[in-house]
């Protein structure tokens, strides 16, 4: 990015005051701001107006403001009516002036893992950004189009969701080439109610795929394979064959090229078979896309592996939760060769009036995984899971939590098990277990 105050004045048709400054970065954390940045002022629970100085006194080289606020006619300035719009709009204007292939990925669980997937294997070939950490919303999807570089070849995005109405806006700024559904959930089923109007919200993400692009979508999901959809639509997941699992990895065959994933579960199957779809409609070869998937860059906290120090293995997949992931996970969990395995679950959040139901039906998944203990964290597991678990573990192996017990938790943790066996962490991210899992491989 590399645009003086009286471009981005004229992207946006807006006022401008000392536009001969050049901008390099944008931020709209006024902590994180960099040398030549343009700092945004947005407007939410804390008003981005309040911390301009803050941010020209850290080197912000701009700032971006509404007309409703004053501003020193000293301070290089682009004035707009709402700088949420604005900034979604300098964002869109810049997909279109880099111009690189996009690949949209949104989906209840696993969008961040395929991405990170995707984004490996289109890297085998392409020149490939994708989106940071867990920019997926209004605010980060546009400042993952300012950040791409001049050069990218290949953008991959992640999409995220939480209401009608805001993956249309995400898509339509993204314009994207291949859209990705990895699966539907109960994530969000508090305001979604059911997982029909999940799904009809997750398609949304056709809105501005392009006329000739393509969605892929799981084989076996009729909630997706029966939609109409405008543009054309492929399956993933069909026709592996030759599975195998071991303590850190899942090897299976696809189209007679054999891949090794450095995860666990068939459901990264999936995510891995969304992300290689992908790459064969960019006209990856299969072998880099294999090679690639060896190695890649996981984005923290998902189905990761780590080691403590007795030589306990955790996996730790903590950053959300709902009752389909958990089913999966434990699964997972299931097959893998450990002399002893413990799992600790976290509250589900965000899932309304059907929490009590959903909690309590993880009781048989928990059975059927064959753990030697539980640690459950959290009211709502307390309350509607805890008490059917109990007629099946006795008090030395199920074990409960509030959510202020972490370093309790932490604790029980760190001498339970011996080297070679397994510890899973399953939770949404607002019980923050991530603070479990850094202090247990301190």
């Amino acid at each position: 990015m590399n645009y003086s105050v009286k471009k981005i004045g004229q992207i946006l048709n807006a006022t401008t005051q000392i536009d001969s400054k050049i901008v390099t970065g944008v931020s709209f954390d006024s902590r994180k701001v960099k040398s030549g940045d343009l700092f945004v002022a947005l407007v939410a629970e804390n008003d981005g107006h309040d911390y301009v100085q803050q941010a020209l006194t850290k080197g912000a080289t701009a700032v971006l403001v509404d007309d409703r606020h004053q501003i020193d006619s000293k301070i290089p300035a682009i004035i707009v009516s709402d700088t949420l719009l604005a900034l979604q709009q300098l964002g869109e204007y810049r997909r279109h002036q880099i111009n690189p292939k996009v690949v949209a990925i949104t989906g209840s669980n696993g969008k961040t893992t395929t991405k990170d997937m995707a984004s490996a294997i289109m890297g085998s070939q392409y020149k490939t950004f994708k989106t940071p950490e867990n920019f997926n919303n209004e605010i980060g999807v546009p400042l993952t189009l300012l950040t791409m570089p001049d050069d990218t070849e290949v953008l991959v995005v992640e999409l995220g969701m939480d209401r009608p109405g805001q993956l249309t806006t995400l898509s339509e700024l993204v314009s994207p080439d291949i859209a990705i559904i990895t699966m539907i959930g109960e994530a969000h089923i508090e305001f979604f109610k059911t997982r029909e109007n999940i799904a009809k919200a997750k398609l949304e993400i056709t809105k501005g795929l392009k006329s000739q692009g393509t969605l892929l979508i799981p084989y076996d999901e009729p909630l997706l394979t029966n939609a109409q959809v405008k543009q054309n639509v492929q399956t993933f997941g069909q026709d592996i064959k030759d599975i195998n699992s071991s303590s850190s990895k899942t090897i299976f065959t696809y189209q007679n090229t054999r891949f090794a994933i450095p995860l666990l579960g068939r459901y990264n199957i999936m995510n891995a078979l969304a992300a290689i779809s992908a790459g064969i409609l960019l006209h990856i070869e299969l072998k880099n896309a294999a090679e690639a998937l060896q190695h890649f860059d996981l984005t923290k906290n998902r189905t990761e592996q780590l080691t403590i120090s007795h030589g306990v293995n955790l996996i730790s997949d903590v950053y959300n939760s709902n009752p389909t992931a958990v089913a999966a996970v434990l699964a997972t969990l299931k097959i893998i060769p450990a002399t002893h395995k413990y799992v600790v679950l976290g509250d589900m959040l965000e899932l309304g009036e059907q929490a009590a139901s959903l909690h309590a039906c993880l009781a048989e998944t928990v059975i059927n995984a064959n753990v030697d203990g539980v640690y459950l964290v959290g009211p709502l597991m307390n309350k509607y899971l805890y008490p059917i678990l109990q007629r099946r573990f006795d008090s030395a192996h199920l074990h409960q939590y509030e959510t202020d017990q972490l370093a309790e938790l932490i604790k029980d943790l760190q001498t339970l098990g011996e080297n070679g066996d397994v510890i899973l962490l399953k939770a949404s991210h607002g019980i923050h277990l991530e603070n479990v899992v850094n202090a247990l491989v301190k």
